[in-house]
């Protein structure tokens, strides 16, 4: 009885750092799993990249519905601003290939949106049905992200074909 009490704050400060730790953490990394339905694009305003465009979301408000960012959930295409000059073209393909899919498009939808960085969503994107992510990583224009640390492009190469990426 008597080590049980000498022992007693030292287990309540473990059981508060323990619950300090572990709660925030799983709070956080369940708000950013969350997703938050579905919606239509009603028309695209910009392409920034081969994974981010800026829309007009119907049925939203102003602030959070007009010229919103929106990246595509799943992928990660290479960055126009790479100081390889081979990442940079393969980067200007990939804009390409979305701003043509974008404007060919007759419905724009965006499943399970997410929450993003930089006030932005976070989206599957579909394209008359059609998952536009898949599209671009079966040419060879992105590769699979799904969070955390980025694909290095530099350690990929540059065929434009999916047989060049990692399974």
């Amino acid at each position: 009885m008597f080590i049980m009490k000498q022992n007693m704050p030292r287990l309540i400060a473990t059981i508060i750092s323990i619950i300090v730790i572990i709660l925030p953490t799983s709070v956080l990394a369940g708000s950013y799993n969350k997703t938050y339905g579905n919606a239509t694009v009603l028309e695209v305003v910009s392409v920034y990249d081969g994974d981010t465009f800026k829309a007009n979301i119907q049925g939203f408000p102003a602030i959070i519905g007009e010229k919103i960012s929106i990246r595509i959930y799943g992928i990660d295409a290479p960055e126009l601003k790479n100081k390889d000059s081979r990442i940079r073209e393969l980067a200007q393909k990939a804009k390409q290939f979305t701003a043509e899919r974008l404007r060919k498009g007759t419905v724009i939808t965006l499943k399970n949106i997410r929450r993003g960085k930089y006030f932005r969503i976070v989206a599957e994107v579909y394209i008359d049905g059609v998952n536009l992510g898949e599209e671009l990583i079966k040419a060879g224009l992105a590769l699979p992200y799904y969070g955390g640390k980025k694909p290095v492009w530099k350690d990929y190469t540059f065929s434009n074909s999916a047989q060049s990426l990692p399974r």
